[in-house]
């Protein structure tokens, strides 16, 4: 008997038909002889749809009450599968983060979980029962409701495979797996049997959507595998895990079109400057990724970074505050920017990457705007309406293209069962 830790994302359960899938699924988990925990996601665009209410209340909520707003997106959906698997004869019970026992420190929209305590949904399972747990969420000391950010429920599903001692922890979403590249942005990409860890990282840090960062990093600390897999498929998808495979050089490209780029200009060249400016980003809760700074001309330099667009407001009112005390002259901002990342742990063994990289988008008239690297992975930022070109041009040079072409796997459980009988 496998204990299963089952997490399924908002498009999984964007509509009663597509709960029922879900449900019909667990269950038969569960009649295969498995002990089963399933953790969910909002409905759909729900979360979207909270936030846009809000804003049309108040631009600036306080992060205690907008917590609590969307933490009703994955109650509402947990109950209803609750409902569902109740309705195919098996017993279920859906519990908020509170009743998961997900204890989290008191930093609302960014909490990080601190401990979890098991013994309800352990108690469901003892039962003969599948617990149906909210993703997303958690509790902090003051016994306020806080939220893990976005794809938070993956963070959630990994800590409770953790704290069950799960034998796998399977993220169902609208992919089949990890691909060397998006699909849809990158047609011959092609799923990956299985990845690393420090690889998987470094891809969701880079704008790869299929797994939360933090899940991830979560797995890795405590040695969690992760099935990454699709809700609509039966089709296995990529396991995450400590691998010592040989590695390829390249494992994977990601791109992400969801940062800025932001250039104090005018910064006079001496010694603490930088360490003040982001201090004061920092004080500010801005998350900072690529730095630049520039060559510095009559005792002037250009200091620039990348930060998530939603950061933007509150990094360019802090910087606005401090060009007094600094001396210098402007904030500049340019959102028609994208990321574009090898990452590969034979990169660490394989020199000429950055060079191959470098000329192949030369070739291709690609101007480089910005330069990261670390062991593993190599970072540029490029123009937003040139990210696509630069992520097909890179996956064919590095030779990772396949001949077939990808085909959209988010298709309703209709389409799915259609689709079969077409083959037969």
């Amino acid at each position: 008997m496998s204990l299963i830790v089952a997490k399924f994302g908002g498009t999984s359960v964007a509509t009663t038909d597509r709960i029922k899938n879900v449900a019909q699924r667990l269950v038969r988990m569960k009649n295969e002889g498995n002990q089963v925990v399933a953790v969910v996601s909002a409905m759909g665009k729900t979360t979207d749809d909270l936030v846009s209410m809000c804003e049309a209340l108040n631009p600036n909520p306080p992060a205690r009450e907008m917590d609590r707003l969307l933490s009703t997106g994955e109650q509402v959906s947990m109950t209803l599968l609750a409902m569902a698997i109740e309705a195919l004869g098996v017993h279920a019970m859906s519990f908020t983060g509170r009743q998961a026992g997900i204890q989290t420190d008191g930093i609302h929209e960014k909490a990080k979980i601190v401990s979890v305590d098991n013994e309800r949904i352990m108690k469901c399972i003892h039962d003969d029962g599948i617990a149906v747990v909210a993703g997303f969420q958690g509790i902090d000391h003051n016994g306020d409701i806080t939220t893990l950010g976005r794809g938070g429920s993956d963070t959630t599903a990994v800590a409770v495979a953790y704290g069950l001692g799960a034998d796998e922890c399977q993220i169902f979403s609208d992919v089949v797996g990890v691909y060397t590249a998006d699909p849809r942005v990158c047609p011959h990409a092609h799923k990956l049997d299985e990845i690393s860890y420090d690889d998987m990282l470094e891809l969701s840090a880079a704008g790869s959507g299929v797994l939360q960062m933090r899940a991830v990093e979560f797995a890795r600390k405590y040695n969690v595998v992760i099935h990454s897999r699709s809700a609509f498929s039966e089709e296995p998808g990529t396991l995450v895990k400590e691998t010592t495979m040989e590695k390829s050089v390249i494992t994977g490209i990601a791109h992400d079109t969801s940062e800025v780029k932001v250039t104090v200009r005018g910064v006079p060249d001496i010694t603490g400057v930088a360490g003040r400016l982001f201090q004061v980003l920092s004080a500010s809760n801005v998350s900072v990724d690529m730095i630049i700074q520039g060559t510095a001309a009559d005792g002037l330099a250009d200091i620039s970074f990348t930060c998530p667009a939603k950061d933007v407001a509150t990094a360019k009112a802090a910087l606005d505050e401090l060009l007094p005390e600094l001396g210098a002259q402007e904030v500049y901002v340019n959102e028609n920017i994208a990321k574009v990342s090898l990452v590969g742990t034979g990169m660490k063994s394989s020199p000429g990457v950055a060079a191959k990289a470098f000329s192949t988008l030369a070739e291709h008239e690609i101007s480089i705007l910005a330069i990261s690297t670390s062991p593993i992975r190599l970072s540029v930022v490029v123009g937003k309406d040139e990210c696509a070109k630069a992520v097909q041009c890179l996956h064919t040079a590095f030779g990772m293209d396949v001949e077939e072409i990808f085909e959209e796997n988010a298709l309703s459980p209709e389409e799915v069962e259609a689709k079969k009988n077409k083959g037969r």
